[in-house]
């Protein structure tokens, strides 16, 4: 038996930007992760998927991230998508300006 289907979201990095990016219900996509689109289904999810990955003029290495639902949208459920949600690591630009973000 497979383990059960955990929510997703679908992120991948902006291909000119290199910024983190998820991609919405409404086909785009959004630098903030409260913005993705949640998938509770597993089979719409690999559709989904399967939609980023042909997005190549746009971005890449499009993945499934798990995510759980929140009060104002998708929340991250590993450290390792919550500090992509925060921007480079490296020296403050992008989100890391605004210190909301912090």
């Amino acid at each position: 038996m497979s383990p059960r289907f955990t929510p997703k979201v679908v992120t991948a990095n902006a291909l000119l930007e290199g910024d983190v990016v998820y991609l919405t219900a409404d086909d785009c996509w959004s630098r903030q992760h409260a913005e993705a689109e949640l998938i509770e289904d597993e089979a719409h999810a690999q559709i989904r998927l399967l939609d980023a990955q042909a997005q190549r003029q746009v971005v890449v290495g499009a993945y499934l991230a798990e995510a759980k639902a929140g009060p104002r949208g998708p929340e991250p459920v590993h450290f390792r998508e919550a500090f992509r949600t925060r921007g480079p690591s490296n020296y403050r630009h992008g989100k890391q300006e605004d210190p909301s973000h912090v």
